[in-house]
């Protein structure tokens, strides 16, 4: 048998990624994947999730503000197998699309578990138990990462799920609780809610989406709980009955006090994620939290071994993981480039309205003792927000008071998503504010928020 290049073990953001950009550098390379090519993201994660929550909005837009849209529309209703299906038919174009471009690539797409093995071989076990050996050069490890479940609430797959459970429910609960009001447990906490679930979700922190900006936590949290969903911040789940029809959460505050329950058809554990290793990881050097340990070349403790995504810690990022696989795979066969590790990158959250950021909050800049000026716009005084009836929100760009660069870029409201990209770009490179201010933005758009928001830190905005 040939030897490879590369075999990938993974084909999630990382390892397809990761594999095309190697065979592209002309290498001969193969990828392994035990479900299906595009990984959690593509299949089970951020594709098919963002399908679901196009429906709900546009769902919730019908039913509740139809009247603002001058459309009339009697016994509206919804399908709710069809608007599951619909997501998941999304889901399998794209994976077909990725089986093709490694068709495209020449790359060898190998369908099993792939582990370690001795001597520079990778063994993929497949779905009949079967074994076989690849030799390869080097070693790609993307194998990512699942739901974490909570010690006393395992996952059943039906009472208590995680996120992959929660796509694709086949009937809708009545009630869910969500613990966890991370980007994943506010998701499908607006996305069930949309559709009539009373929805509770438990957040430990002080603010739902914690590593957001507290200004734009808090809007957010008005939003959601006018959408009807019941919001417990500061608030930790100390214990869980399952034995009944539906979940009976205990929960207390924090910091201490009286314990309250909480009762639901469906409870999601939303709390964060944990890692999955490649069979034969006995060998590789993993830090406290069990995530793969990696230098500055994204190579393990084992030579010619490497690893990028989430199995080597967060940020837990279908993005970030591409843009790690891509490095680690420049250095390993290009001589002249040093890889980078990631420092900058947006975070996106897809409920509505939409949350996306990038770089410091102003909590963060306070606590570094930074000098800063903070400018703000809100949607409401913006042309095209108002013409689509999507006025909730706001931009807020901190600079850096000396040098007028950004430090940090916050967004909350429609489009929020898609805005970040043009933050995310200045602060790459090193953009200043009258650099931004002297940039012309189309009108009407969404983007001139920007632009305003900028002209507010430092007193030249116009329009508010």
């Amino acid at each position: 048998m040939a030897t490879y290049d590369l075999i990938v073990i993974g084909g999630g953001p990382a390892g397809y990624v990761g594999a095309i950009r190697a065979a592209q550098l002309g290498k001969k390379v193969a990828c392994v994947e035990n479900d299906r090519a595009g990984g959690t993201c593509l299949n089970w994660g951020c594709i098919p999730t963002k399908a679901l929550l196009k429906n709900a909005e546009l769902y919730h837009t019908l039913k509740h503000r139809a009247d603002e849209f001058g459309l009339k529309i009697d016994g509206l209703d919804y399908d709710w197998s069809k608007v599951i299906g619909r997501s998941r038919n999304v889901s399998d174009k794209l994976a077909g699309g990725i089986e093709f471009l490694f068709k495209k690539n020449k790359i060898d797409y190998i369908r099993g578990t792939g582990g370690l093995a001795a001597n520079g071989k990778v063994e993929v076990i497949d779905a009949d138990g079967k074994s076989e050996l690849y030799t390869t050069e080097n070693v790609l490890l993307a194998t990512g990462c699942v739901s974490r479940e909570l010690p006393f609430l395992p996952f059943d797959g039906q009472k208590v799920i995680g996120s992959k459970e929660a796509m694709q429910l086949s009937e809708q609960p009545k009630s869910m609780v969500i613990i966890g009001a991370g980007a994943i447990g506010i998701e499908f906490a607006y996305f069930y809610a949309s559709y009539g679930t009373e929805v509770t979700v438990v957040e430990m922190m002080d603010n739902v989406l914690p590593v957001e900006d507290g200004e734009v936590s808090k809007t957010l949290e008005k939003s959601l709980r006018k959408h009807g969903i019941n919001i417990l911040t500061a608030t930790k789940t100390a214990s869980a009955d399952t034995s009944g029809d539906g979940v009976t959460l205990t929960v207390e505050p924090a910091a201490g006090g009286e314990s309250q329950t909480i009762s639901a058809d469906v409870c999601l554990v939303a709390i964060g994620v944990a890692p999955v290793l490649p069979n034969n990881a006995e060998q590789i050097k993993l830090d406290d939290r069990g995530y793969i340990e990696t230098d500055d070349n994204y190579q393990t403790s084992v030579p010619n071994v490497y690893a990028a995504g989430d199995i080597i810690g967060p940020p837990w990022l279908a993005h970030v993981a591409s843009y790690e696989a891509v490095q680690a795979v420049e250095g390993i066969f290009k001589a002249d480039h040093q890889p980078k590790k990631v420092k900058l990158f947006p975070g996106c959250t897809y409920c509505h309205p939409e949350v996306a950021s990038i770089g410091l909050t102003e909590e963060k800049c306070k606590e570094q003792g930074l000098d800063y000026r903070v400018g703000k716009f809100p949607f409401m005084a913006s042309g095209r927000a108002l013409a689509v009836a999507d006025a909730e929100g706001f931009v807020k760009i901190i600079f850096d008071k000396q040098h007028g660069e950004i430090l940090g870029a916050h967004i909350i409201g429609h489009g929020a998503t898609e805005l970040i990209a043009e933050l995310g770009l200045a602060m790459n490179m090193e953009a200043t504010h009258e650099e931004i201010e002297a940039t012309i933005h189309a009108h009407p758009t969404l983007a001139e928020a920007i632009h305003e928001a900028t002209g507010d830190a430092f007193g030249h905005a116009i329009h508010i």
